[in-house]
């Protein structure tokens, strides 16, 4: 009787557990992956920069827009530019309360969005700088994809866990070849250094020699041994 009540619980569980499952997607969107804006300070003078290290190929989306909670009626404007990792120039505005900017990446490395307020209003108090910053699965339009798919409810969550368990996938491959190339670098760089410090002992074994022979010459010479 027992193992045929243990059949049962099993068969029920697994017949529960996908609908439980979609339950939850259902219900909190907040397991979803979201993009919250980040609020930074501009200084009243310099440069505020921020960076992301993103891999090759992905799509970047980014908002931003300056708030002067001292005097919202007057907001002055400031600066933006974005570079890549090798300093190719994405985006630049200026005399500007807000922008945006769409690019997708070329290479992988550290990309830097810096905001500074224009020459005019250097003096004026700091500003509050809003940035929406959006990349890869949460960047893509999920509405239009809904919309020429014809998906929507549970088969629409269901795409975007799959966009995201492959944003995922794709960032642990990106870090275990950063992995590899750091391994052969360090093991390059021992390498090296093993190298120095053998060069370095030989060196110093053979100036002793010859202070050594120098000195032992000098002796006999002067008749001093």
């Amino acid at each position: 009787m027992s193992k045929g009540m243990s059949f049962f619980s099993r068969d029920r569980a697994a017949l529960l557990l996908p609908i439980i499952l979609v339950l939850c997607l259902t219900s909190r969107s907040n397991i979803l992956p979201v993009a919250d804006a980040i609020w930074l300070t501009i200084p009243s003078s310099g440069t505020k920069c921020v960076s992301e290290e993103i891999q090759n190929n992905v799509v970047v989306l980014a908002e931003y827009y300056v708030i002067d909670e001292n005097n919202p009626d007057h907001i002055p404007t400031i600066s933006a530019r974005v570079t890549s990792p090798f300093g190719n120039n994405l985006h630049h505005n200026e005399n500007a309360t807000n922008g945006q900017f769409a690019f997708t990446t070329g290479e992988s490395g550290n990309y830097l969005a810096c905001f500074w307020k224009d020459g005019s209003h250097q003096q004026e108090a700091e500003l509050t700088l809003g940035l929406d910053w959006k990349i890869g699965i949460a960047a893509k339009d999920w509405e239009s994809v809904a919309k020429k798919e014809k998906i929507e409810g549970v088969e629409l969550v269901l795409r975007r866990l799959q966009g995201t368990v492959e944003a995922i996938h794709g960032n642990l491959n990106y870090l275990k070849d950063r992995e590899a190339e750091m391994r052969e670098v360090s093991e390059r760089t021992n390498a090296r250094v093993a190298w120095f410090s053998i060069m370095s002992l030989g060196v110093c074994i053979t100036v002793s020699v010859v202070q050594l022979w120098y000195l032992k010459r000098y002796f006999l010479k002067k008749k001093l041994i």
